[in-house]
C-alpha cells in the first residue's frame, strides 16, 4: 500500500524476558486486522515465534518483522513492527533491530517494574538514539503495582516517565484504564477479546487519583514547552489535551520524556490505546535525523542521505536468514527506492548485488513487492555477498553507513562431526549460521583437529547445537561449554624488532619491522579515531619510507592475525595498540608474506617484554529471592568469587546485583532452585573482562597446554 512517509512508523517491542513482548505484538496484529485469531505464547501458537525451538520453550530467539495497517483519527497508517527477544543470550537480535528502527515500545512487568535486561535494552536504545514509549504490562498479575513500576523507570533507568494512563484496579480486579489526557475511562469487552472498547466517565472511587495524576501529567508536560509553561502559570485550565499531546511528542523525539501506558496484553486491555500512542508519540522516518555515512574511498568525506524516494538509494542489511528458496536479506531502506531486479553496490567489499525479488514480511509469510521506498523494512532475495551491518547503495552514488557493534562471545564448545559426510555438511552449516548470527563464531583448530564454536551463553550454544542436529540433520558430538578467555599486556614495550630472513637458493624472504606496544582501550581508540577491530589498534608511524607502502598492510595483517590466535596462552590478545615505527626492506627478497612473518615475530617478542596476563569474562548477575534465603544465596555467590554490588528491597523479595566470573556460573540456575526451593530467579549478562587471579590463571594455562 502506498502510504506517505509521515504515516509510517518503524517500531520495535523490546524488554526483559517474560515481560510479555510477544503477547503485546500478537494483540497488535489481531487488532490491526493482520491476524484473524489471537496467538498465544504459552500455547505455542504465537505468529512471531514461528521457530520450533521458540514454540517449545515459550521464548523469542530471533527477531521477527511484520507490517500492519492502523487507522487513527481518520488517517491510514502503516506500522513496520519488529518483535525482539528478551533473553540476554540473544541480545544481538535486539542490537541489530534497534539500529534500523525509528522508535521503540519498552514493555515492563507490572509487578517487577524495571528488571536487569530492561536496563540493557534501554542502554542499547540510548546508543542508537531511539525514542521510546513505555507500556506497563501484566497489570492483571497478582501483586501488580503501577505506581511502583512507574517509579522504577525513574530510579533504575534515570528516565523522565510521564504517565498518560492509569489502571482501573489491578490483579484479578483489573477492569480498564483511565486516559489522563482525555480524563475518560476505557473498558475492553472480554467476550469480544478486547476488540470492543467502551468509553465512560471515570469511576467515582478513582476520581481523586485520576485528578492527582492528571495534574502531574500537565505539570511535567508544560516543562517541555516554554509557551505552555507561561500559560500554565497564568491559568492551567486553558491548556488543551491536543497541546499536551503535541508537547509530549516533541519531548519524546528529543529524548526529554517517555510517555507511559498500562494494561494487560494477555487480558486484551489497553493495547489499542497503546497503538494510538505509537502514532501519537513515536517518529515517522522523516522526523529522525537524516542518515549519515562516509565515502568508500575517502573515510574523511562525510555524506548525508535525505529521507526521500528522490534521493540516491541507500539501505542497511540488518539480518540474513537462510531459506530453501535463497537467503532472505532484511534491509532497512533509508533513502531512494529499491526496485525489483535492479543491481546495487555493496561498497564495503565492492561487489555488485541483484535484488531479484523483494518481500514485505509477516513473520514467516511474505508478500511480493515491485519496489520499496525510503522508510521501508523489507526482505530481499538475490543478495549473495552481504552480511549483517553491510550497506547497499546506488552504484553511481556510493556511501558506507555506520556499522553495528557486535559483542564478543564469552563461551565456547568443541563440536565434532561423526562421519566425513557430516564434516562437509558441518562446514556449510556453520558458514550459514555465521551469516545469520554475527554474535556466533566458529573456527577449526589445526593442532587438535577440533571445531570450536563460540557464543553469548549456554542457551545460545544449545540452540545452535539443536539447529545443527534437528534442522540441518548433521550428526555431531559436542563437548562441555568452556569459558572464552582473553589475553592482554600489563605494561608496554618499545623498539621491538621482528626480523624474518630466509635464504633457500634463488629468491629469499626478507621482512624487518620495529614496533612499540602499549595497553589501549576502546575509548582511547575512539578519541584518536583509530580502527579498534577485534580490540586491537594499529598505527603506521613510519616516516621516510623505511618500509615501502605496499608492505604496511601486510605488517598490520600479521599483527592482527597473531593477536587473534593468541601469543602466550592461545587466547585472543585484546586492548593493545601497536605502533609501526621503523624497519627495512630488500629490493628483491621482500614480500608481503615476509612482512607478515616479521610482524608476527615482533608482536610475540613485544608481548613477552610487556608481560601478558589472562583475562576472564565477568558477568553481571541479578538474583531475586525471598528474604528467608538471602544468607544462603549471598554465601553461595561469595563461594563463586562473586562480588555483591547492591541489595535492594522489591516488596516481599530481595534483589541482589553482583559480579561473578563466568567460569563459576555453569549450571547455576539448578543450584539456585535447590537453595531456595525453586522460589528464586536469576538473570545474567556479560559485563567486562577482568584480570584473573594468578593461581587460577596457572591452572587454566596448564589445562590448555
Amino acid at each position: 500500500m502506498a502510504i506517505d512517509l509521515k504515516h509510517t512508523r518503524n517500531i520495535g517491542i523490546a524488554a526483559h524476558i517474560d515481560a510479555g513482548k510477544t503477547t503485546v505484538t500478537e494483540r497488535i496484529l489481531y487488532y490491526t486486522g493482520k491476524n484473524y485469531k489471537l496467538g498465544e505464547v504459552h500455547e505455542g501458537t504465537a505468529t512471531m515465534d514461528f521457530l520450533k525451538e521458540e514454540q517449545e520453550r515459550g521464548i523469542t530467539i530471533q527477531s521477527a518483522a511484520t507490517t500492519c495497517p492502523w487507522e487513527h483519527k481518520g488517517t491510514d497508517y502503516r506500522i513496520n513492527l519488529i518483535d525482539t527477544p528478551g533473553h540476554v543470550d540473544f541480545t544481538i537480535e535486539v542490537e541489530r533491530s534497534l539500529r534500523v528502527l525509528d522508535g521503540a515500545v519498552a514493555v515492563f512487568d507490572g509487578k517487577e517494574g524495571v528488571e536487569a535486561q530492561s536496563e540493557t535494552v534501554w542502554r542499547q536504545a540510548d546508543r542508537y538514539n531511539v525514542p521510546r514509549i513505555c507500556f506497563i504490562n501484566k497489570m492483571d498479575k497478582l501483586g501488580a503495582n503501577f505506581e511502583f513500576s512507574f517509579e522504577t523507570i525513574k530510579t533504575r533507568l534515570g528516565a523522565n516517565p510521564i504517565a498518560v494512563q492509569y489502571p482501573i484496579g489491578s490483579g484479578n480486579d483489573l477492569q480498564g484504564i483511565i486516559d489522563l489526557l482525555e480524563m475518560k475511562a476505557f473498558y475492553f469487552d472480554a467476550d469480544e477479546k478486547g476488540a470492543v472498547v467502551t468509553e465512560k466517565e471515570i469511576p467515582e472511587d478513582y476520581a481523586d487519583k485520576a485528578a492527582e495524576w492528571h495534574h502531574k501529567l500537565v505539570e511535567t508536560a508544560v516543562e517541555l514547552n516554554d509557551d505552555l509553561m507561561e500559560r500554565y502559570l497564568e491559568d492551567e485550565s486553558t491548556i488543551t489535551a491536543a497541546e499536551i499531546r503535541a508537547a509530549l511528542r516533541v519531548g519524546t523525539l528529543e529524548f526529554k520524556c517517555c510517555p507511559v501506558f498500562c494494561g494487560s496484553a494477555l487480558k486484551n486491555i489497553g493495547v489499542q490505546r497503546l497503538i494510538d500512542g505509537v502514532i501519537d508519540y513515536l517518529p515517522c522516518p522523516t522526523e529522525v535525523p537524516e542518515i549519515t555515512g562516509t565515502h568508500p574511498r575517502d573515510k574523511e568525506k562525510k555524506l548525508v542521505r535525505a529521507h526521500s524516494e528522490d534521493a540516491p538509494f541507500s539501505g542497511l542489511v540488518f539480518k540474513v536468514v537462510s531459506d530453501t528458496h535463497g537467503d532472505l536479506t532484511y534491509v532497512r531502506v533509508y533513502s531512494g527506492k529499491l526496485v525489483k531486479g535492479t543491481r546495487v553496490l555493496n561498497p564495503g567489499n565492492g561487489r555488485r548485488e541483484i535484488a531479484s525479488r523483494i518481500f514485505e514480511m509477516h513473520a514467516k509469510d511474505r508478500q511480493p513487492l515491485d519496489e520499496a521506498g525510503a522508510g521501508s523494512i523489507v526482505a530481499v532475495v538475490g543478495i549473495k555477498d552481504s552480511i549483517t551491518g553491510d550497506t547497499l547503495c546506488d552504484a553511481d552514488d556510493p556511501i558506507i553507513l555506520e556499522r553495528m557493534d557486535f559483542p564478543e562471545p564469552v563461551i565456547t564448545m568443541s563440536i565434532e562431526p561423526e562421519t566425513s559426510d557430516d564434516k562437509r555438511k558441518l562446514s556449510e552449516g556453520l558458514t550459514t549460521i555465521r551469516r545469520e548470527d554475527p554474535s556466533f563464531r566458529s573456527e577449526y583448530n589445526d593442532e587438535t583437529g577440533e571445531t570450536i564454536i563460540a557464543g553469548m551463553g549456554e542457551l545460545h550454544l544449545e540452540i545452535i547445537k539443536n539447529k545443527l542436529l534437528n534442522d540441518m540433520k548433521i550428526n555431531v558430538r559436542v563437548g562441555k561449554p568452556r569459558v572464552s578467555y582473553r589475553e592482554t599486556i600489563r605494561g608496554s614495550a618499545e623498539k621491538v624488532r621482528g626480523l624474518f630472513k630466509k635464504q633457500t637458493g634463488g629468491r629469499g624472504q626478507f621482512g624487518d619491522c620495529i614496533i612499540n606496544i602499549a595497553p589501549f582501550t576502546k575509548e582511547e581508540a575512539e578519541a584518536a579515531e583509530l580502527n579498534f577491530k577485534e580490540n586491537v589498534a594499529f598505527e603506521n608511524k613510519i616516516v621516510g619510507g623505511a618500509i615501502p607502502k605496499e608492505f604496511i598492510p601486510s605488517v598490520e595483517a600479521g599483527v592482527r592475525q597473531t593477536a587473534l590466535s593468541g601469543v602466550s596462552a592461545g587466547y585472543p590478545l585484546i586492548n593493545i595498540k601497536v605502533d609501526l615505527i621503523d624497519g627495512s626492506s630488500h629490493a628483491v627478497d621482500s614480500s608481503q608474506v615476509a612482512f607478515e612473518q616479521a610482524a608476527r615475530l615482533a608482536l610475540r617478542e613485544a608481548v613477552g617484554r610487556a608481560g601478558s596476563v589472562l583475562l576472564e569474562p565477568v558477568m553481571k548477575v541479578v538474583i531475586t529471592t525471598p528474604e528467608d534465603y538471602l544468607g544462603a544465596v549471598t554465601g553461595d555467590i561469595s563461594s563463586r568469587r562473586g562480588m555483591i554490588q547492591d541489595t535492594d528491597d522489591r516488596g516481599m523479595v530481595k534483589m541482589i546485583t553482583c559480579d561473578v566470573p563466568l567460569s563459576e556460573m555453569f549450571g547455576y540456575t539448578t543450584v539456585l532452585r535447590g537453595l531456595t526451593q525453586g522460589r528464586a530467579a536469576s538473570s545474567m549478562e556479560f559485563k567486562e573482562y577482568r584480570e584473573m587471579p594468578a593461581n587460577l590463571a596457572k591452572e587454566v594455562l596448564a589445562a590448555g597446554a
